[in-house]
């Protein structure tokens, strides 16, 4: 993967970006993204942001090496603290970590976020709390895709603030609009999931030491979820 040819991953969260978005890539590593966006002219300027020292370094000379330092600042800052009030960035993606960890930094960057921002999250893992703290936001799920990539399943989530939204639990689990689309690889995705809570069940009901109530609540009552889903 490079500033030319991105990982199928990448190129699908390419796919959402609106024409001519100012592009916030917070945890950019090598800068592939917005380089790869603005060579081919799908955005009309980006802030690459980066925590760690190597990785921001890296994207420096990605920016420099293809000659787009006007249109592409690289910045050193912890999560949304890339982003300046003068940048009047209309996408912000976040891809490549837990669930987790993008709330974390969605959440404490809110001062940063206008709402007018089109979010586009790719989480590895960890969807449930990242879909909870967009509809306790107001952030509506307006379009979600799973796709499979050397056998990893990657989600892409994107999100607009449109007022108050409400999902149910099963929606913030599988994803609301997964749910209704049901495709094959969503499908595949939980029969695999499904086989691995029906061995953790298992599991649990030989162990020598109690496994506390809730924790065993809480995985039966997802392969249930799942089991009616697959239905």
């Amino acid at each position: 993967m490079n500033q030319h040819t991105l990982s199928m991953r990448l190129e699908r969260v390419a796919a959402h970006m609106p024409a001519g978005a100012r592009l916030a890539d917070i945890g950019s590593d090598h800068g592939y993204l917005p380089v790869a966006l603005m060579r081919r002219g799908l955005i009309a300027a980006a802030v690459a942001g980066e925590v760690a020292l190597t990785p921001f370094h890296a994207a420096q000379r990605t920016v420099r090496d293809n000659g787009l330092e006007k249109q592409i600042t690289v910045r050193r800052a912890n999560g949304l603290e890339a982003i300046e009030p003068q940048d009047d960035i209309t996408a912000i993606s976040l891809c490549g970590m837990g669930g987790e960890t993008i709330r974390d930094i969605l959440e404490n960057g809110k001062a940063r976020l206008s709402g007018q921002e089109r979010l586009i999250l790719q989480p590895n893992g960890g969807e449930q709390p990242l879909r909870q703290w967009l509809m306790e936001n107001s952030y509506r799920i307006v379009s979600e895709e799973l796709l499979s990539e050397n056998s990893f399943y990657y989600e892409i989530i994107v999100a607009e603030r449109a007022g108050p939204v409400v999902y149910s639990a099963e929606e913030l689990y599988f994803g609301p609009l997964q749910m209704q689309a049901r495709s094959p690889v969503f499908l595949s995705k939980w029969q695999r999931i499904l086989r691995h809570k029906q061995q953790t069940l298992a599991q649990f009901a030989k162990a020598r030491q109690a496994v506390p109530d809730v924790k065993v609540h809480e995985v039966a009552q997802q392969a249930r979820w799942i089991t009616e889903l697959l239905g």
